[in-house]
């Protein structure tokens, strides 16, 4: 029988037990681990299938090297890091897994918004270094959420999930999305707004759920911002392009965002000067206590991983199989 070979290009770099479970019996699978497109040449050419994390992305020099290449499958949900078009040039299908971390997502994105909007982070970071009194009026003035505005860009899988969430907060979800089909905010009893600037007049709180294409780059930027009502506050858990970074710590320091929570940016690891995080490790700057930081973990837990090894592989098995794909992008 002949024997197949499947490199997954980044991220992971174990024992690949999820993926030799899935694959071993007709495929060689091979973790480059890789930081760098360039670091894939004469490392991938071969390769039946690919399996791309979020740690680098594909484009056309390195497309163009695949001479068997039946699937690339981009483990995750986004896949702005493939140039799908050249792909599907070359015969190659792409496929994404928006199934493996849609709890998790929704959770951190709650996660973060309860942080933010009842000062839990602004406590602990003032209260740790010292600073100010032991009291609630450190935060003043929170208010009650019940009521309030979660406003919700793309309501796709995870954004359907993080509304159902903030429904059970008592807050009153409102969405933009104008690919979404006609009656779904009423089978989901959440509000549909026809335009981004109606959301962001009326949303508490802004949390993105869209993919990263032309159209929502920097959906959110200094211009956007500056519509949404004072103290106000932005939860990022899609993609890091979605936002413009740099228009934040403006808006944190004169009072228009009151927190921002950013789990994705559009370079990872970001370079350190980024104007965002330097004023985030800034104790004296706003951003300090207001804004919190992770490194693309939203859609982290142990079963979440596992479901996007596990379901990446499968993708790939059934490209070398000649089976019926699914989820393909291109």
């Amino acid at each position: 029988m002949t024997r197949f070979r499947v490199v997954i290009a980044d991220f992971i770099a174990d024992d690949l037990a999820p993926e030799r479970e899935v694959l071993g019996d007709i495929a060689e699978v091979v973790a480059l681990d890789a930081n760098a497109e360039s670091e894939l040449a004469g490392k991938i050419d071969d390769a039946d299938a690919v399996m791309l994390y979020h740690n680098l992305g594909i484009g056309k020099v390195t497309i163009s090297r695949l001479t068997r290449c039946k699937l690339i499958v981009r483990c995750g949900v986004g896949f702005d890091n493939v140039d799908r078009v050249f792909a599907r040039e070359r015969g190659i299908p792409v496929a994404n897994v928006p199934d493996y971390g849609t709890e998790e997502v929704a959770d951190s994105a709650i996660a973060l918004t309860l942080s933010l909007t009842r000062g839990t982070h602004l406590f602990n970071s003032r209260l740790q270094r010292g600073v100010g009194p032991w009291s609630y009026l450190q935060a003043a003035p929170l208010t009650r959420l019940r009521g309030r505005v979660f406003g919700i860009i793309g309501l796709g899988r995870i954004g359907t999930a993080t509304a159902e969430r903030a429904k059970a907060l008592g807050m009153d979800v409102a969405f933009y999305d104008p690919h979404k089909a006609d009656g779904y905010d009423k089978a989901m009893g959440v509000r549909r707004v026809e335009s981004l600037d109606d959301l962001l007049a009326e949303a508490f709180v802004v949390s993105l759920h869209c993919p990263l294409t032309d159209e929502t780059r920097h959906i959110i930027d200094a211009s956007a911002l500056a519509k949404m009502p004072d103290g106000s506050y932005l939860v990022n858990t899609a993609r890091g392009g979605c936002v413009d970074l740099t228009a934040i710590p403006p808006a944190i320091r004169s009072g228009k965002l009151a927190g921002a929570g950013v789990d994705v940016l559009p370079h990872e690891p970001p370079p350190a000067d980024h104007p965002l995080l330097t004023a985030w490790r800034d104790p004296a700057d706003p951003c300090f206590d207001r804004v919190v930081v992770n490194p693309h973990a939203a859609f982290y837990s142990v079963e979440g991983l596992t479901d996007m090894r596990v379901k990446g592989a499968e993708a790939c098995r059934r490209a070398i199989l000649g089976q019926p794909l699914r989820n393909v992008v291109n």
